[in-house]
């Protein structure tokens, strides 16, 4: 029997799933319906009403939204 290594069982994977969203193929698309939501709703809570924008691309909205996030768990 040979070692198999399965990546879907690593505790800390360090697959694509951290790729920085200036990277994304589909970065410059328009930001989807639940990024708006979600930036919205963060962006009322922070009183950073200035981080919505309705023009944001996929990859701005993600890049604000982990801005907001950082924020709360300050």
């Amino acid at each position: 029997m040979t070692d198999f290594h399965n990546p879907k069982l690593d505790p800390h994977p360090n697959g694509n799933t951290e790729k920085d969203p200036s990277d994304w193929v589909s970065g410059d698309d328009a930001m989807t319906g639940a990024q708006a939501s979600y930036l919205k709703t963060l962006s009322e809570e922070m009183d950073a009403p200035e981080a919505f924008q309705d023009d944001l691309t996929k990859a701005e909205a993600s890049k604000r939204i982990d801005d907001l996030k950082g924020r709360q768990s300050d």
